[in-house]
C-alpha cells in the first residue's frame, strides 16, 4: 500500500534537485508525475553506520518550498550557495546541531566580513532552521538565541539637484541620458530596470508595471524628460530586442545589472562628483526628494514597493528645513 507520508521527503527532494537543474519546470506538475509513479511503492531510507550531514538533502526541499513562496532566482541561488557551505562544514545531523555549533561556524565563516554581511548569513540560517523546526525535521531551533550583529549607522546622502544635473550633462549618448532620467524619476530597483521591456510601457500615462522583490508587481511612473529621451533612444536603435535598455554592440542583448552599474560609474567619473555613485543611490534619492516635496508616506511606500512604511523612511532623509518648519508649527 502506498504511504504518502513515507514518500513525501523523497518527492520534495527530487523536485528540488530538478528545479535547480531546470529552473523553468512546472514544480506542481513534476510532483504529480512523481507521486503517480511511486503510487504502488514505498521508499525506504538506506541506513549507514556513519553519521554525516543531512543539510544538502533538506536544502533541496527547503528551496523547492521557498520557490513556491515566490522567492527570486537570485535569492534562491544565494541561499543554496551559503547553505551548501554550511553542509560542507557541519558534518553532523541537523537534529543534533545546537547554538554552539552555529556560533563556531559563524565565527569561522564570517571572521573577515562586515556587520551587514554577517547579518545576511544569520538571516539565511534563521530562515532555514525555522523552516526545519516548523516542518518537524528538528526537535529544537538552534537559531532562536542567535542575535544579529549591531550594524553601524551609515549616512548615505541623497543626490542633490546640482549633482543630478551634473550627471545629466556628463552623458554622451541617448542611452546614458535616458537611463539617468529613468532612474531619477522612477525610483525603481536595479533588477527592475534590467527586466523592463518596451511593451511594458504606457507612454500616454508615462507609467509601467515592474516585478519587484518576492515576484510582486507594482505600478511606477516616470517624468516627461524620461519619456522624450526614451522615445528618442528607442527610435535610433536598429535591434529587435524587446528590452528597454540594450547593449550597444551586436547582438544587442538586454543590458545586465553589472553593465548598468558600469554605465553609471563611467558617467559619474565624467561628472567628477566627489562621492560614490551607484544605481541604488538614485532610488534612495527619489524617496528623499519625494518625501521632502510633501508626498504622503503611503503613496511613496506604494511607489517604492515596500511592505512597511518604516522601510520607506529608511530610504528617505528629511531636509533640515522641513524638520525646522514642522517644529515651529507644533511649538
Amino acid at each position: 500500500m502506498y504511504n504518502k507520508n513515507s514518500n513525501n521527503e523523497v518527492i520534495i527532494r527530487l523536485v528540488g534537485k530538478l528545479t535547480l537543474e531546470f529552473p523553468a519546470i512546472d514544480q506542481l506538475k513534476v510532483r504529480d508525475i512523481i507521486e503517480e509513479t511511486l503510487y504502488k511503492y514505498d521508499v525506504v531510507t538506506q541506513e549507514t553506520g556513519l553519521v554525516v550531514s543531512d543539510v544538502e538533502g533538506k536544502l533541496h526541499m527547503y528551496l523547492a518550498c521557498k520557490k513556491l513562496d515566490g522567492l527570486s532566482k537570485k535569492t534562491l541561488y544565494n541561499y543554496n550557495l551559503n547553505l551548501i557551505m554550511l553542509s560542507s562544514y557541519m558534518r553532523k545531523a541537523l537534529a543534533t546541531i545546537d547554538a554552539t555549533d552555529i556560533r563556531v561556524y559563524l565565527f569561522q565563516r564570517c571572521k573577515n566580513m562586515k556587520a551587514g554581511s554577517i547579518n545576511g548569513q544569520i538571516y539565511i540560517l534563521k530562515s532555514f532552521f525555522s523552516w526545519l523546526f516548523n516542518e518537524s525535521y528538528i526537535p529544537k531551533n538552534p537559531m532562536v538565541n542567535i542575535k544579529a550583529t549591531k550594524e553601524p549607522k551609515r549616512l548615505r546622502h541623497a543626490l542633490t539637484d546640482e549633482e543630478i544635473e551634473l550627471l545629466r550633462q556628463a552623458c554622451r549618448t541617448l542611452r546614458e541620458s535616458s537611463l539617468i532620467e529613468f532612474l531619477v524619476s522612477s525610483g525603481v530597483r536595479l533588477s527592475e530596470v534590467v527586466g523592463v521591456n518596451k511593451p511594458d510601457i504606457n507612454w500616454y500615462e508615462m507609467s509601467l508595471h515592474v516585478i519587484g522583490k518576492g515576484n510582486k508587481e507594482r505600478k511606477v511612473y516616470f517624468n516627461i524628460k524620461a519619456k522624450i529621451l526614451l522615445e528618442k533612444y528607442i527610435a535610433e536603435r536598429k535591434d529587435e530586442c524587446e528590452a528597454l535598455f540594450v547593449s550597444s554592440k551586436y547582438p544587442f542583448g538586454r543590458l545586465s545589472g553589472r553593465a548598468i552599474e558600469k554605465e553609471i560609474k563611467n558617467i559619474a567619473e565624467r561628472a567628477a562628483l566627489n562621492k560614490s555613485i551607484f544605481p541604488h543611490l538614485f532610488r534612495h534619492s527619489f524617496a528623499t526628494h519625494q518625501i521632502n516635496a510633501g508626498m504622503p508616506l503611503p503613496i511613496l511606500q506604494q511607489l517604492m514597493g515596500h511592505e512597511s512604511g518604516d522601510t520607506t523612511m529608511i530610504y528617505a532623509e528629511m531636509s533640515q528645513e522641513n524638520i525646522q518648519h514642522a517644529y515651529k508649527i507644533n511649538n
